[in-house]
Formats: C-alpha cells, structure tokens, sequence
C-alpha cells in the first residue's frame, strides 16, 4: 500500500464556554472528538451528519484554522502540528478549502483577476507575465472566459462564483482540497456542473478531497470512502458501496432509510428524541439515549471501531464479537 496522503490520529477540538476563578476551564463544546482516518492520494473520503456534529470543524482544523487540543495530522508524512510559522506556510500551499456560501467567500471590491492573484502574492509565487498567463489557463480550466478576470463577483451566478472560489483554490495545484457543503448554496440545476467539474479537475490533477456534506446523494455520487459522524465522533467508516447497501451502525441506518427512492420499498427509521448537547454528551455511547438496540452495556462504556471487513470499520457493541471472532 501506498503511504496515504493525509492521515489524522486521535484529532480532537473541544470549544471552552466558560471558565472557573483563575482562569481554569469549565466546560467545552466537544466538536470532534478523538476522531481518526487516513485518505489515499487522488481519492475522495466522504464526511456525513446532522448539522452540528462536527465535520466543518475536522476540515478547519486540518487547514490550521483551529488549534488543536489533542492528536496528529500528517499530511504527505510530514506531522503538521510540530511544524514551525515558515514550514507550515509552505505546506499549506498544497492544502486548500471550498466553502459552503461562493459569494461570503469573495472579496465584492475585487476584481476575479485581484482575487486569483492574491494567493501568488501572499505566498511570493509566480509575478508578471508567467502569472498572467496562469491566470487565463486557470479561469479556463473551470468554465469561464478570459473576460471574466475584469468583473466583481456580484456580476455572475451563484454556480459562476463558486467555479472562482474553484479556480482560486486550483491557483496551488493542490495535493487536497476540503470541499465544505460545495453545491448546498447553489440551485439545484447547477449542482450537478459543479460536481462534475470536480470530478475532472480530480481526474486530471490527482487532487485529493474530504467532501463535508449532510446531503447523502451528493456523498453517495462523489466518494471512495464515507465516514459518518455522530456528535464529534465517527461511528461508521467504509467503502461508498459497500455502506449504502451495508449500513451496520443504528445512526447509518437511520440516516439511509430517510433518502428518498421510488424505486424501491424501504422501512423508513425513526429515531427517538433528540441529538444530545455536544457540551454535555451521554456517556458511554454518544448514540445510546436514540438507538433502537441499546444495551446496558451502552450507557457506560464508549465503544471503539470494530474492524468487521478490510475495509469496514464500525463503533457498536454490536458488532465486538464479530470483531473478537476475527482476530
């Protein structure tokens, strides 16, 4: 096997809300949650869940938006996190974000020409004439004219602004690219564009994504391997294929039998209550106060990832002595 492009280990990121006297830390918002999983190069690792769970905050804190509290990230072998100012500007170069709203993400007094150019300034690359002619060859890579690098992004579409934040993000030649919610803002006719001009510029560059989604049929249509997450924590990892039509976690279930599909009978899942508060999760098992199966053992030990296949990995008591069986 080939070394993975990004591998994450063990990665938390917990939000303080309050504090004692002193200055102690009471209380924290447990966004991710001990949270691991690598990515071969020029693959797609789908992040699925409930608005809140924490995928936005993975990305983020990959990227160094975030300080971690706890965990690793190695990105081409190199630990990310004990990398000085100098070394990580470099190596951020390669690592780049598509975020969920194209227009928030755009300066509206620069021109797409200013925009383009700003990373080549801020990262000392290409100047003049060789910039210039990057330029021309990178707004064309993504569907859109020359005479477009003159305008402001109030003057085209919603699928129009996100193929410049596209374009803006393929100035690196990136290694990665974190694709938050890509297609949620855009019309549903112009989704589709969107994820196919990723899926070319993939094909052709080797890019490596993590798409954060909550919409199943675009996780579905995108990606290699799908980890589903669960108030901070992924509770099931696996093949695209093989999780749609093997869902084993309870939430995964859940979550599957809500698309919907003509095409075929399906038992919709319902779940009880509500998602807990990520300040105050359950213990044992964050999903066990909503499962349909729960155990007394649940509710006081948290389960880890039970490998039930090579490549299928899934954290539920139902599944341990499976797990046990096969070692």
């Amino acid at each position: 096997m080939t070394e993975p492009v990004l591998n994450v280990v063990g990665l938390r990121k917990y939000f303080p809300i309050s504090k004692k006297y002193f200055g102690k830390r009471k209380s924290f918002v447990k966004a991710v949650d001990d949270v691991s999983f690598q990515i071969e190069r020029g693959k797609t690792l789908g992040i699925v869940g409930e608005s809140g769970c924490g995928k936005t905050t993975i990305g983020k804190t990959i990227l160094g938006f975030y300080e971690p509290m706890a965990g690793k990230v190695f990105f081409e072998g190199k630990e990310l996190f004990t990398l000085n100012k100098k070394e990580f500007r470099e190596i951020r170069w390669k690592m780049q974000m598509i975020f969920q709203d194209p227009l928030s993400s755009l300066d509206p007094r620069w021109t797409v020409r200013n925009i383009l150019s700003e990373p080549f300034i801020i990262h000392k690359r290409e100047k003049g004439k060789q910039k210039e002619e990057l330029l021309v060859q990178i707004i064309d890579l993504v569907g859109l004219a020359e005479r477009h690098l003159d305008a402001y992004p109030h003057e085209f579409s919603g699928g129009q602004r996100q193929r410049i934040v596209i374009a803006r993000a393929m100035v690196a030649n990136p290694a990665l690219m974190i694709l938050d919610e890509p297609t949620s803002a855009l019309d549903v006719s112009v989704q589709a564009q969107i994820l196919n001009l990723l899926q070319d510029l993939q094909r052709k560059f080797g890019i490596t994504y993590i798409l954060i989604s909550h919409n199943l049929s675009v996780i579905k249509h995108m990606s290699d391997q799908i980890g589903v997450m669960y108030l901070g924590k992924i509770v099931e990892m696996s093949p695209s294929r093989e999780l749609f039509s093997k869902p084993l976690h309870p939430y995964t279930k859940a979550l599957i039998s809500s698309i919907p599909d003509p095409t075929t009978e399906t038992e919709e899942i319902t779940l009880e209550g509500e998602v807990p508060s990520p300040i105050d999760p359950p213990p044992g098992c964050v999903f066990h106060p909503r499962c349909l199966y729960r155990k007394q053992k649940c509710s006081r030990s948290i389960p880890g990832l039970f490998k039930v296949s090579e490549d299928h990995d899934v954290s539920c008591f139902l599944y341990q002595e499976q797990w046990e069986n096969s070692r």
